[in-house]
């Protein structure tokens, strides 16, 4: 039997023994450092001579590993493999089967949970808590989809009539295309490549170029757990090339995306174009970031209210779809939130994530450049409250950034930094609040920070975003608990960890006998 699901709690790292697992984690990954990985393409470990290679964003000299990347004919290589192994064995595979594999590979993770937590401090520069909550969440995945699978395995009822007998099942549709990002390279990259896997559907997985080596641990826990050759197929390699052919592929049957607004966009209408050979409409499963807003009321806890913006805003160095990027702050209540923003985002701490800091690097010298050309745009838009200074020298570390008195149109308050960086601007009362929330091209989430019920009620129906929090921070969505996707340019609300996801990977097939 199999026991219900139940969310994978935090670890307190101000638990002696806890602090301890995580250092010998530490050094045991580092220990490892500069070691080579192969693609996994039907089984067979492949080494090539072009390597990604892969570096501590702390410290850039530091290489994690040197990873194998795939080109255009290996990726043809693993489409065969992927499409032979689809029509022939996993597409009428035992569900049961499949979801097992997710359940032993939860297991597995969470015996190893503090030295996948050290790949993401070392590979993705993760503050301890935050590598904790993204390992937290790559077992909930593994528990909850293995979950979903068995109540989807027997279909839906539908109606029958006494001279015949309907069914209604759900099938796989094919070979997917897993393209996952580097800012939750361990929890997105398992989630949506087991998702598309235990619902009959074989896998090409890209994982993001900065953070493949979690990736491929990954890849080992799922053999370990029991998956068969050649069903999710590793070949991390250049977008422009990898990515562009398998997503032109006439054999694609699907492709799940998690990353920038602009390469979405070009997944999104490449897909829908027919390539000779091709029969079937291509489907996008497609999470593109987001401009998340959290909402102040004059009425409302303005010490609740300051941390969860400053959490929201700075967890991971901002970079997260979900994070804090704008405040719209009630003006009775404007200079108060705003001073104590300005002390709780002095009190953080920024350096080397291995040392258990708030807050640690951003990932790349692009991301750095990106970041600091913005906050100087911001300096020129509003008020530098605190921050506006980095230093690139050893890694890439930015610190937290609070610009304040922005017009709601600035730039620094429409356009995606995925950064430290948060503006605040102000709103004559709470409609106004809620159009300025509003007023972008994306939709994924918000917040609210409120005691007034009437407000909650005026913002659940108005606020147009995925994921609505009340009276808490906009980041931390819990699988399961909170299923996460967006609306508008945020991507097509393909809501991870919720009731609904996986039938995205299936359709739907009918069949009436007549008795």
């Amino acid at each position: 039997m199999v026991v219900p699901y139940k969310h994978e709690p935090f670890l307190d790292f101000t638990v002696e023994e806890n602090k301890q697992q995580m250092l010998d984690a530490i050094a045991k990954v580092e220990a490892d450092l500069g070691k080579e990985y192969p693609l996994i393409i039907g089984g067979e470990r492949i080494f090539t001579e072009d390597k990604i290679v892969s570096v501590n964003p702390s410290n850039k000299e530091e290489v994690i590993g040197y990873v194998s990347k795939a080109n255009k004919e290996l990726a043809e290589k693993a489409m065969k493999v992927a499409d032979e192994r689809f029509q022939n064995y996993w597409r009428i595979s035992d569900p049961k089967f499949r979801a097992d594999i997710l359940f032993r590979a939860a297991a597995i993770v969470r015996r190893r949970k503090h030295e996948f937590n050290a790949h993401l401090v070392k590979e993705a520069g993760k503050p301890w808590k935050e590598a904790d909550g993204e390992t937290a969440e790559a077992i909930d995945f593994l528990e909850f989809y293995g979950r979903q699978m068995l109540k989807l395995k027997d279909g839906m009822p539908v109606n029958s009539r006494p001279i015949e007998h309907n069914r209604f099942d759900y099938i796989p549709l094919g070979v997917g295309l897993v393209i996952s990002p580097w800012n939750f390279s361990f929890a997105i990259m398992a989630g949506t490549a087991v998702a598309a896997m235990v619902t009959g559907n074989t896998v090409l997985l890209k994982p993001a170029s900065v953070t493949p080596v979690v990736a491929y641990k990954f890849m080992e826990v799922l053999e370990e757990a029991g998956m068969p050759a050649g069903i999710i197929n590793y070949i991390p390699g250049p977008g422009s090339e990898v990515g562009d052919y398998l997503v032109n592929h006439p054999r694609t049957r699907f492709i799940s995306f998690t990353g920038s607004r602009e390469v979405g966009l070009n997944i999104f209408e490449n897909a829908a174009k027919i390539q000779p050979g091709q029969i079937w409409l291509k489907r996008t499963i497609l999470e593109m970031g987001g401009k998340d807003t959290i909402v102040v009321d004059k009425e409302a806890d303005l010490e609740l209210a300051a941390q969860s913006i400053v959490q929201s805003a700075f967890g991971f160095s901002g970079q997260k779809c979900s994070a804090c990027s704008r405040a719209v702050i009630h003006e009775d209540v404007y200079d108060q939130v705003k001073d104590r923003i300005v002390e709780l985002t002095k009190e953080l701490t920024v350096g080397d994530p291995t040392e258990n800091l708030y807050m640690g690097p951003v990932i790349d010298q692009g991301s750095y450049d990106k970041i600091m050309k913005y906050i100087e745009i911001g300096k020129k838009e509003g008020n530098l409250l605190v921050g506006g200074t980095g230093d690139d020298s050893k890694g890439w570390f930015i610190n937290p950034t609070v610009i304040a008195d922005l017009d709601p149109k600035a730039r620094i308050m429409q356009e995606e930094i995925f950064g430290p960086v948060v503006g605040l601007t102000k709103a004559k009362d709470f409609t106004e609040a809620i159009e300025i929330a509003n007023n972008t091209e994306f939709g994924l989430t918000g917040a609210v920070i409120t005691n007034n019920r009437e407000h909650l009620e005026q913002a659940r129906r108005d606020f147009h975003v995925g994921n609505l929090y009340f009276n808490r921070g906009c980041t931390a969505a819990i699988v399961g608990y909170q299923p996460f996707g967006g609306f508008n340019m945020s991507g097509t609300d393909s809501k991870a960890g919720g009731p609904d996801y996986l039938i995205q990977h299936m359709q739907g097939k009918t069949t009436s006998e007549m008795l």
